[in-house]
């Protein structure tokens, strides 16, 4: 009888989650209402069939075949929107860049419909449950946080505008975390780590003031500055007075008062917005549980309960600042070693004085050459080097100046060839012809070696 009752009551309950939690869980967002049976318009409800019941592939191809069959469908937009609607319902790595793909396509096909502004919200909303914790890799926190400033940029008036305020307040808080640690790591290495940790957490509270921690930022850059020496006091009563100033309801309110007038500076007042925004904040804050203590380090999702739940996130892009340790020459604002140019009294002095080089050709024009040397030689090698030793010894005048030359070194002395005079015919080198034997004379006996006498003439 236990049994059964048992039954009963696992029955009772477990059935009505059965029925109702597939049409709940996977119902499309944005069918058409327009009752027809155009065979458009029956693909299309095909495919977003298909798509409830996760058959995405499948509603893929309909889409697509209904896209190319009837280009001129008025559910065109309609269906290649459910088509990037298919790769975010599928998930995944690869689904989710499929469906910002398609969501982009759609916004530059049809940037005036209503339905862009959702893909562009769409696109934030995939971004930001990709977003990792604040000591991971921000990527697509930093993803994020642009496509969700394009919906407040673009279309600030509709309806997705408030959650996507309220996603960029979550994103920047964990931007501003990421900051924050890093900051604390430069504080606690000390020595140059000092200037590091105040230019971090001065830049993080400038990008970010709706972060929850701002006011310990402030803290810690202050007694950063305390660190560095007293030529940064200035910059330490800063911090002093933007802890009382806007976040007066610190817990370091008080303290930084106090080292205000220890240090001989104004106390400045409340400012009543930044008072009325933190009291806000402090009453609607909710405390974290037990549960997600313990759950929290085995989890890969920031904890955002922390974020600001009001106020106007920062819709300027976050630009790292440089610490004051390094010098102006690196930063770019100083440079050394400055030329500085004077005025020129006549600008047309180089197309109006004469040639500088004109003038040194002139100088160093070559000796005519001699009448002898005409025909491309010289007299003899001797005269050759007692001529060219005077000209190299000589100073060759540049720009008007006198510049000495090492002379060359003098060729090789070579015995001198006899020359012919100009009167005298040039002999032929070439063999002479052998010249006839004389008639009536006798020829020597060449068989008896050309030694023998010679015969006597015959009759």
């Amino acid at each position: 009888m236990v049994r059964i009752r048992i039954r009963h009551a696992v029955l009772s309950a477990v059935v009505p989650i059965l029925l109702f939690a597939p049409g709940c869980a996977h119902k499309y967002e944005n069918p058409i209402t327009k009752d027809t049976q155009q065979p458009d318009k029956v693909l299309f409800d095909t495919s977003i069939d298909d798509i409830e019941h996760g058959r995405f592939e499948r509603a893929r191809l309909t889409l697509q075949t209904m896209m190319n069959t009837y280009d001129t469908s008025e559910y065109l937009a309609k269906a290649k929107l459910a088509m990037a609607d298919s790769w975010k319902k599928e998930g995944g790595a690869h689904g989710m860049a499929q469906a910002e793909a398609e969501y982009k396509d759609f916004i530059l096909f049809y940037p005036n419909m209503e339905e862009s502004a959702e893909a562009q919200y769409k696109i934030c909303g995939m971004q930001y449950q990709q977003m990792d914790k604040a000591d991971r890799d921000p990527v697509h926190a930093r993803l994020a946080d642009a496509e969700c400033k394009d919906v407040l940029e673009k279309w600030p008036n509709s309806q997705f505008a408030t959650d996507a305020a309220r996603m960029e307040r979550e994103i920047q808080e964990v931007l501003a975390e990421g900051e924050m640690k890093v900051g604390l790591f430069y504080a606690k290495k000390g020595g140059n780590g000092y200037f590091a940790s105040a230019n971090r957490l001065n830049a993080l509270v400038n990008q970010y003031p709706l972060y929850s921690q701002a006011d310990e930022a402030l803290w810690v850059a202050a007694d950063d500055y305390n660190q560095m020496g007293d030529r940064f006091e200035n910059q330490q009563a800063e911090m002093y007075t933007r802890i009382v100033r806007d976040y007066p309801l610190s817990i370091y309110a008080d303290d930084a008062k106090a080292q205000l007038q220890a240090m001989g500076r104004p106390v400045p007042d409340a400012d009543p917005v930044a008072e009325a925004r933190m009291k806000f904040e402090l009453d609607n804050r909710t405390k974290r549980s037990l549960l997600s203590k313990m759950t929290g380090p085995l989890s890969g999702k920031p904890y955002t309960a922390t974020a600001a739940k009001s106020g106007n996130p920062t819709m300027e892009s976050f630009k790292p600042t440089i610490p004051l340790d390094v010098p102006d020459t690196a930063r770019g604002t100083q440079t050394t070693n400055e030329v500085t140019i004077g005025p020129v009294a006549n600008r047309d002095i180089l197309d109006k004085a004469p040639d500088a080089r004109a003038a040194a050709g002139t100088a160093d024009a070559p000796a005519t050459p001699a009448a002898g040397d005409a025909a491309g030689k010289s007299a003899t090698p001797e005269g050759n080097a007692a001529a060219a030793a005077p000209a190299a010894a000589a100073p060759t005048a540049t720009n008007g100046k006198a510049r000495k030359v090492k002379p060359p070194k003098p060729p090789k002395q070579v015995a001198p060839k006899k020359r012919a005079k100009p009167s005298e015919q040039k002999k032929s080198t070439a063999p002479a012809a052998p010249a006839p034997p004389p008639t009536g004379t006798a020829t020597p006996d060449k068989t008896a070696g050309g030694g023998g006498a010679p015969e006597s003439p015959r009759p």
